[in-house]
């Protein structure tokens, strides 16, 4: 993973929470927000709470997840 391309996103100090889905752990809004504000396209999270937020974008994957879907060779 330590390969992949990447982009630094800043977090905006501002955050409406209206703005976004509900999340149970509001200390994870801010990443939430960037990952919004960035256009990112994947975000890779052990933290359960972002699972059960089904969005088209990013796509929210597990470390292993991430690596069983776009593996190379596969």
């Amino acid at each position: 993973m330590s390969e992949l391309p990447y982009d630094l996103v800043k977090t905006p100090s501002r955050i409406d929470p209206s703005a976004y889905p509900d999340i149970r752990d509001r200390k994870d809004l801010p990443i939430l927000a960037s990952t919004t504000i960035g256009s990112i396209d994947v975000l890779i999270t052990g933290d359960k709470d972002f699972a059960p937020l089904e969005l088209s974008h990013p796509e929210i994957l597990t470390p292993k997840s991430f690596v069983d879907k776009y593996q190379k060779g596969n």
